[in-house]
């Protein structure tokens, strides 16, 4: 069998010769098998926010790679598999654990060895582990020399890590900074002047100050918009101006978002990271669908909105933060509160200044500039020369309709209508075809055999829309967007029928 050193520093070099830990891995794996069996090998580390294993990258005699590919952990092993660390390496084929997580793998035949990659800051960073067709190929002269490319493996593994979540800050950051001058040059706020005349005023008066504002009206409204309004004509406009989906982030992740987290808080905090609070210093942050918080997050929220101070997940120092704190929301809070679903201490920190903003079947008054408005906006985004006219009788039409999607299905049409109509006349016969389904009344349904129950109704028509959107749960046009309920809402109803497993958030 090779020396040990020299397989130390040859492994080190191959793992060392490139910066993406895809290619690492293949440089050394046929150097590997000159000297240990081996069909394949992974590097993997555990997912707790997904409950499973991410193998980072694979490199096989077959030459099947994979790079971030997710191993899901059925949720009566996951609490096992994230409670156990090893500090040495294991022969996993004698592991009863193992063998229950082996099929999902696909290495149940295989010899099975497991070097876990550990640094000073985090004790269970990842593993690697070694596969070759059938049984006991491994020995105890093979887990002694494995064991010495730990070291170079785990650097490989938290660097790739820390690049990751320095690219994943960068592009946040880089989106938040963005935000502010997009609005303030693209999407300026339509109907100041009439249908959100008292929205505006209530804007301009509250802006100079530091108050708490909380901003309410139904999806598509345009709260942000009064948000980024209030923030540009504020003392705090030359600072961030930090926008936080509330509802978007997992339970497990919203404080780690919010707060920061120290290096080595948790598995795969591989680097120190600011929150969205320290983010936001000196500026304003933007707390939309505050209503989808958790209990737990909203106490922790009362917190610092009462000290002004955060601290970071797996720390324990307290960190002054100079910020203005603007929430909105389509719910109902004070019904929420009495519901006991929303804290009536919160309620109490951010209802200091109301302003509600109206739906557009209430300011119909604003649609027909609202139309030629986004017209004018779309066609420079599609690179349309000449904006195109609209049909007459058009706007009338569109003016009677109700709008349930609000300024957000206008802006949408209109674009869709440019695309559809490129060069013409802009007729919206669409719309037409939609107050017609609206309008005709559906035959009452049930099945021979009875009622179905409101589950399985629900069941079906989930199941109807994930299909349309080919699993897609969430972002634009995905599930959660066509049936108009939150992200996590929809996973937790999804998660209750058993729905979760045809979920593919591609």
């Amino acid at each position: 069998m090779v020396d040990r050193n020299v397989f130390f520093r040859d492994v080190t070099t191959k793992v060392c010769s490139s910066i993406h830990i895809d290619l690492a891995v293949n440089n050394t794996f046929e150097y590997l098998r000159r000297h240990i069996p081996l069909d394949a090998f992974k590097l993997a580390t555990r997912d707790e926010n997904r409950r499973a294993i991410r193998c980072i990258a694979q490199a096989s005699a077959d030459k099947r790679e994979y790079y971030d590919k997710l191993i899901p952990i059925p949720a009566d092993l996951w609490p096992i598999v994230k409670s156990r660390n090893f500090s040495e390496p294991i022969l996993m084929n004698t592991d009863e654990i193992y063998r229950k997580i082996a099929p999902l793998a696909k290495h149940e035949e295989s010899s099975t060895l497991m070097v876990p990659l550990a640094t000073k800051e985090v004790t269970m960073l990842g593993a690697l582990t070694f596969f070759a067709h059938g049984r006991k190929r491994y020995d105890a002269a093979h887990i002694e020399l494995l064991a010495t490319i730990a070291r170079p493996f785990s650097m490989a593994l938290a660097n790739a890590l820390a690049r990751e979540n320095l690219s994943h800050n960068r592009s946040s950051l880089r989106d938040d900074n963005c935000s502010l001058p997009f609005f303030q040059e693209r999407e300026e706020i339509v109907g100041g002047d009439s249908g959100l005349r008292n929205v505006m005023e209530m804007a301009r008066r509250v802006a100079p100050l530091n108050s708490t504002v909380l901003i309410t009206g139904e999806t598509g409204t345009g709260k942000e918009l009064i948000a980024n309004a209030i923030h540009s004509s504020s003392s705090r406009k030359a600072g961030p101006f930090i926008k936080v989906n509330c509802g978007a982030i997992p339970e497990n992740l919203i404080d780690s978002e919010l707060f920061g987290h120290e290096k080595g808080a948790f598995t795969g905090a591989v680097a120190e990271k600011h929150g969205k609070f320290e983010q936001a210093n000196g500026g304003t942050i933007f707390l939309d669908e505050i209503g989808e918080m958790a209990l737990q997050s909203q106490v922790r929220l009362l917190r610092v909105l009462q000290s002004r101070k955060v601290c970071r997940v797996g720390g324990d120092k307290l960190i002054d933060v100079d910020v203005r704190v603007i929430t909105a929301t389509n719910c109902d809070l004070e019904q929420m509160v009495s519901q006991h679903r929303f804290r009536e201490d919160l309620w109490f920190r951010l209802n200091v200044f109301p302003i509600n903003v109206p739906p557009l079947r209430q300011r119909k008054e604003d649609i027909p500039t609202l139309i030629r408005h986004f017209i004018m906006m779309k066609s420079r985004e599609l690179g349309i020369v000449t904006p195109p006219a609209i049909a007459p009788g058009t706007i009338g039409r569109l003016v009677n309709y109700h709008w349930p999607g609000n300024v957000r299905e206008l802006e949408n049409l209109v674009e869709r209508e440019l695309i559809c109509r490129w060069g013409e006349q802009l007729r919206f016969d669409s719309m037409s075809a939609e107050h017609a389904c609206k309008a005709t009344p559906t035959r009452e349904w049930q099945p021979a055999d009875g009622p179905l129950n409101l589950d399985e109704v629900m069941s079906m028509h989930i199941s109807k829309v994930l299909k349309m959107t080919k699993g897609k749960i969430f972002g634009p046009h995905g599930a959660a967007e066509l049936l108009g309920i939150n992200y996590n809402t929809l996973r937790g109803r999804m998660r209750k029928l058993g729905l979760m497993q045809v979920k593919q958030e591609a």
